[in-house]
């Protein structure tokens, strides 16, 4: 059974950064795409952002030049670095490679 396990959540003000990881118990590259997917409160999940086995990214409009993916490759683990964040950003976070999911970690952007 493949785990993956977030972590790096938290609550920050507006403005302010969060760094999150998604470490994978096997090597990332048997996984077509690794990313992320984002729940907020009263919605449906939502995709964010994913990186191909060729190291090509992909994000949605509204992360677009605040958040970069990134992989350590040695260690299976891919990061969410966020920048300038907004309330409209708070959710769970789901770091996924396909048909697995993480568990989730959750993100506060409050004042």
């Amino acid at each position: 059974q493949v785990q993956l396990v977030e972590s790096g959540g938290g609550l920050v003000e507006p403005g302010e950064s969060l760094k999150l990881s998604c470490s994978v118990s096997e090597n990332i590259f048997n996984f077509n795409s690794v990313g992320w997917y984002r729940r907020a409160p009263g919605k449906e999940r939502d995709f964010v952002a994913s990186i191909n086995v060729g190291g090509r990214t992909r994000y949605t409009d509204s992360v677009q030049g605040r958040f970069t993916l990134s992989r350590d490759n040695a260690k299976n683990t891919v990061y969410l670095q966020m920048h300038s964040l907004i309330p409209e950003d708070t959710a769970v976070y789901y770091c996924t490679a396909d048909p697995y999911w993480g568990q989730g970690t959750q993100v506060t952007v409050s004042s």
